[in-house]
């Protein structure tokens, strides 16, 4: 089930910088890739409470993980409006990019992902 978990976060993070290109371009076809993305940010949520759900007792930083990872996919989603209406972008991109390396750094850290630190 990690496995699963980390390829609908990779692929939404493919459709993520496509449905912004789509959107500089001014293409018709951005509206349908950001509700494609936003199917993946469904799929990124039930991967991740399946992998919750295995968990025997919950430690206190898969709690934190949780909540940073939807707040990736808050910022994530806030990045796409905003392009979108035209309006300022950078607070909600640091947003992704801090939010992204503490989800990156929690899911590499604990026991259930790989394991590198």
């Amino acid at each position: 089930m990690t496995h699963a978990h980390i390829t609908t976060w990779v692929i939404a993070l493919i459709l993520f910088f496509v449905t912004l290109s789509l959107q500089k371009t001014n293409s018709p076809k951005a509206k349908m890739m950001h509700m494609v993305l936003r199917l993946f940010y469904v799929l990124i949520i039930i991967t991740g409470a399946i992998l919750l759900y295995m968990l025997a007792s919950i430690p206190p930083l898969y709690i934190v993980k949780v909540l940073v990872g939807l707040w990736v996919i808050g910022a994530m989603e806030m990045v796409v409006v905003r392009t979108r209406k035209g309006t300022r972008t950078q607070p909600a991109w640091i947003q992704l990019v801090i939010a992204f390396i503490l989800v990156l750094y929690l899911g590499l850290k604990l026991p259930l992902g790989f394991h590198l630190f």
